[in-house]
């Protein structure tokens, strides 16, 4: 599945936001840490899903946090693939 995530700019330098859409889905993945600049939890790349046309609260993806972006990234991919099932 190609999902290309891009980084959200905010008003607040410190958070570390991304977000994807396709098929109808959408997906963030955002930097935590326990008491750095921004936002605040486990430390490690949280992600969630929802669905765009529905107004429903985000699902963390399981797994989260992850130690990098571009596991979190994987993590998202393989949830979008069973959605699409």
């Amino acid at each position: 599945m190609a999902m290309q995530f891009v980084r959200v700019i905010t008003g607040v330098d410190e958070m570390e936001i991304w977000n994807a859409n396709r098929n109808g889905f959408s997906f963030v993945i955002s930097f935590e840490s326990h008491s750095g600049p921004g936002l605040r939890g486990r430390a490690g790349f949280v992600a969630s899903w929802r669905p765009i046309y529905q107004n429903r609260c985000a699902i963390k993806v399981g797994g989260s946090p992850f130690k990098s972006f571009s596991e979190a990234e994987e993590a998202c991919k393989a949830v979008l693939g069973y959605l699409m099932k």
